[in-house]
C-alpha cells in the first residue's frame, strides 16, 4: 500500500475510496475554457489508482502531451450518505483536505470525455493532512492556490464556487451512496496552464503545490515514468 492507502485504511478501514469530482464549479474557470456554466453539478470520477500522498511523485507517461495541475478543496465523507438534504449535509462530513486533480489535456479533450485524461496512476495527490470538520469550521471562504515551481498559477477562494458543498453532497447522494472515506473534489478555479497564453504544462523535474487556507500545502514532484 502507498502512503495514502495506509492512512485511509487506518482512519476509515478502506484503501480504495470513491473519488467523486466536480467539473466547471468556478465561473472564471468555465469562462477561461469558453464553456457555459453548468445548470447542475457536473460530476465525473477517478479510480483509486490515481490516489497518492503528499510528497509522492506525479508520474507522467512518455509522450502524454499537455498536463495540468488543478488545485481543489476536498470533502471527506464520514458516514453512509444517501439522499442527504442540503440542510443536513454537514452531518455527513468527516473533514477536509487538499487535492490535485491532475489532468492530461490531450487525452481529455481528444477523447471527448474525461476518463482517460483524469485516470492515470498518481493523478490525484491528496494531503498533506486530514482536518476534521470540527477543527476547520466553515469551509465556504477558504483561499485556494496552485504553485508550479514556486510561481502562482491559481489563486481564488471557495466563496467563488458555483455550487457550494451542501448542494454538492445533496446532488451526489441523490445519485449514489457515499461511504466513510469517500472523497469529493469540489472543483478548480481559473488559471490552469492549458488556458494560458503561452500555455504552461507540467513536465518532469517540476514541483507542484496546492495550498488551502487552514489546511496546509500539498507538495508533489513530477517525474517521468520508468523507461520513458
Amino acid at each position: 500500500m502507498n502512503d495514502f492507502q495506509n492512512e485511509w485504511h487506518e482512519r476509515f478501514g478502506r484503501t480504495e475510496p470513491k473519488v467523486l469530482c466536480i467539473g466547471l464549479n468556478y465561473s472564471d474557470h468555465a469562462g477561461e475554457a469558453s464553456l457555459e456554466l453548468p445548470k447542475a453539478p457536473l460530476m465525473f470520477a477517478k479510480f483509486a489508482n490515481t490516489l497518492c500522498a503528499d510528497g509522492d511523485a506525479i508520474v507522467l507517461p512518455p509522450d502524454i502531451g499537455h498536463v495540468d495541475a488543478e488545485a481543489e478543496l476536498v470533502v471527506v465523507i464520514g458516514e453512509v450518505a444517501k439522499n442527504v438534504p442540503a440542510a443536513s449535509a454537514n452531518d455527513v462530513i468527516a473533514g477536509y483536505t487538499c487535492g490535485n486533480d491532475v489532468s492530461a489535456r490531450d487525452a481529455q479533450f481528444g477523447d471527448g470525455q474525461w476518463f482517460r485524461g483524469k485516470g492515470y496512476d498518481s493523478f490525484c495527490p491528496i494531503g498533506p493532512r486530514f482536518v476534521p470538520a470540527s477543527e476547520l469550521g466553515d469551509p465556504s471562504d477558504l483561499r485556494v492556490i496552485q504553485r508550479l515551481n514556486g510561481d502562482v498559477l491559481q489563486d481564488s477562494r471557495t466563496s467563488n464556487l458555483i455550487f457550494g458543498i451542501p448542494t454538492l453532497i445533496a446532488y451526489a447522494t441523490s445519485v449514489l451512496t457515499l461511504l466513510p472515506g469517500d472523497l469529493i473534489l469540489t472543483g478548480t478555479p481559473d488559471g490552469v496552464g492549458v488556458f494560458r497564453d503561452p500555455k504552461i504544462s507540467m513536465k518532469p523535474g517540476d514541483h507542484v503545490e496546492v495550498e488551502i487556507e487552514r489546511i496546509g500545502v500539498l507538495s508533489n514532484p513530477v517525474v517521468l515514468a520508468a523507461g520513458g
